[in-house]
């Protein structure tokens, strides 16, 4: 097992598969699962010959369950700190929902070299949270309710998602995989219960505005239409207006979850994105 330890003592446990002379493409994972939820992408990069690399962020999965350092500056550092270990260069970095956050503010910051391309899917930025400055956003009480809902009853908290918006399994016309809701759930309750409260004011609070004006490389935008957890009207739909060098797909009907739903459809066109 992988793992690298920080600074502050915290471990970040890592997959690093394929040729190391290969390019890298760098996977950040959601809240509040962990690498595992890129398998599909992992197994499809590699079998095109890419170097594959994806972390459990610190308090998520097989890394320390922290109780301090549950803030995005700190998770970004971390990825740093995973990048420079491990000396990548020319990098491709996608990141979802929460990773998508996260991926942008270390895209936006990485040092001269180490990124050649960001996608972003389904993901938070340029901020969740509804404000006088963000009125489309979504109002803190549903935040306030993740909180509440996860102190009280993490593991049924956990099963709801999963089973429900998530992956658009409460639509009428939805298949619904047993084994997915199950994947989900396994992978939340693995991490740190603390970190993963701290980490609902995170992706919800956190402004990705200045990150996204900042990132100078080709970005992709992906995003379904029928996302129940990170509107696109809220996200994608502004964060492209900020990007210099964007793009921007839309699929319509595709919940949050489309990675996992709708693999086949995604991976080739982030293998087109990568190899344009």
């Amino acid at each position: 097992m992988a793992t690298l330890k920080l600074a502050d003592g915290t471990e970040i446990f890592y997959k690093d598969w394929g040729p190391k002379d290969a390019r890298p493409i760098v996977f950040h994972h959601g809240w509040p699962l962990s690498a595992d939820d890129w398998d599909a992408q992992m197994l499809f990069f590699l079998s095109h010959g890419y170097r594959v690399i994806a972390h459990d962020r610190r308090g998520h999965g097989r890394s320390s369950q922290t109780d301090t350092g549950n803030d995005m500056n700190t998770y970004v550092a971390d990825v740093m700190a995973l990048t420079d270990h491990l000396d990548l260069r020319n990098a491709v970095h996608i990141g979802h929902s929460t990773g998508g956050g996260e991926a942008a503010r270390y895209v936006a910051h990485a040092k001269p070299g180490r990124v050649a391309k960001l996608v972003l899917v389904g993901a938070v930025p340029p901020i969740m949270v509804q404000s006088e400055k963000n009125p489309g956003g979504t109002p803190r009480a549903v935040f306030d309710g993740f909180r509440e809902a996860l102190a009280a009853n993490r593991a049924q908290f956990y099963l709801d998602l999963a089973s429900g918006p998530f992956y658009g399994f409460n639509r009428a016309d939805a298949k619904i995989y047993a084994g997915t809701v199950q994947n989900w759930w396994r992978q939340g309750m693995i991490g740190g219960a603390k970190a993963h409260y701290d980490c609902i004011a995170v992706f919800s609070e956190t402004d990705f505005t200045e990150d996204l004006k900042a990132i100078d490389v080709p970005t992709l935008v992906m995003h379904g239409d029928d996302d129940q957890v990170v509107p696109i009207a809220a996200s994608a739909e502004l964060s492209i207006k900020l990007l210099k060098h964007g793009q921007f797909k839309v699929y319509r009907g595709y919940p949050h979850g489309m990675l996992t739903t709708h693999a086949d459809v995604l991976n080739p066109d982030l293998l087109a994105f990568i190899k344009a």
